[in-house]
């Protein structure tokens, strides 16, 4: 196996959320989603998943785990964490992250492999692993993975040095890794929620014409358990042709059914759809040409004047 499937994952979603009042900030609401949701379904082919915090509610299986002492900051719970990964390469993230995607999730597993490989003549590689950069470019050290060994190395050298991870910020970490940059250049996937106003920043954009239609077909998918692929496109497509072939009411029956179809047998969301929408335009045609023989019948019965 690779990085790309032999890979665990830890979540930090601790922290007294100080700016936000104190709130359960992993179990805040974005796109009707919780955060550490939405983190969780941008790292669904972690071996293990473990979410280190106060234990809450999950929309999948995780490992709960809570650093020592609670409260002693990111390094004591990536510690705690790490301590239930078995993995060559952990995720690590935070869980706050709303527009974190799989496919960000795939670009730092891939620079990771690419980093660790053997070199010419078998000489391995120095780099520890791989982290995302804003476009300010600034290092997200919470938005990266990372080779579990030289993690583990390091953090035991920190508790050498400091005879305890607590207190002890990020930087220290980073100090001796060796790390990939993979740009995140319209800082998007490395927005994080720290403050009321960086929450409602983020529902705002989820509202975006460009952003809802997707985000409330992923939602309606997470909260139905469902992974189900949906052409948005050609679905629209076929509640136009229903709606103006048939009746309006149409529209939102046929869509459902189609889904229906597709989960129940297996099948291509687009393929049913294309069938779907033949069916209509057949429907329609007929009522054009019953409308237009009818009109024809009526003019032929009608008395010369």
């Amino acid at each position: 196996m690779n990085d790309l499937t032999d890979h665990d994952a830890v979540v930090l979603a601790g922290g007294a959320a100080r700016r936000l009042g104190g709130a359960d900030k992993p179990a805040l609401s974005v796109g009707g989603r919780p955060l550490l949701d939405r983190v969780l379904a941008a790292c669904p082919d972690a071996a293990t998943t473990v979410v280190v915090g106060p234990v809450r509610p999950a929309a999948r299986a995780v490992v709960h785990a809570l650093e020592d002492p609670p409260g002693g900051g990111p390094l004591a719970a990536l510690d705690a964490g790490l301590r239930h990964t078995t993995a060559p390469t952990v995720l690590v993230l935070s869980a706050d992250l709303p527009f974190l995607t799989a496919a960000t999730v795939r670009s730092l597993l891939a620079a990771t492999r690419t980093a660790g490989a053997a070199g010419p003549g078998g000489s391995s590689a120095s780099r520890d692993g791989a982290m995302l950069q804003d476009a300010s470019g600034r290092d997200q050290p919470l938005v990266a993975a990372y080779r579990a060994e030289p993690l583990r190395r390091e953090l035991a050298r920190l508790r050498a040095a400091h005879g305890s991870l607590a207190g002890l910020p990020l930087r220290a970490l980073l100090a001796e890794l060796v790390l990939e940059r993979v740009p995140d250049a319209p800082s998007t996937a490395s927005f994080d929620c720290d403050t009321w106003e960086d929450i409602s920043a983020a529902r705002a954009r989820i509202r975006e014409h460009g952003n809802v239609l997707d985000e409330w077909i992923t939602a309606v998918k997470a909260e139905l358990g469902i992974e189900l692929d949906v052409d948005t496109a050609a679905l629209l497509d076929l509640a136009r042709d229903a709606a103006h072939g048939v009746t309006r009411p149409a529209a939102p029956l046929t869509t459902f059914l189609i889904g229906y179809a597709a989960g129940r047998q297996d099948r291509d969301v687009k393929e049913l759809a294309d069938r779907a929408a033949a069916l209509a335009h057949r429907w329609a045609a007929e009522a054009e040409g019953a409308s237009g023989a009818g009109g024809a019948q009526g003019a032929e019965a009608k008395p010369a004047e």
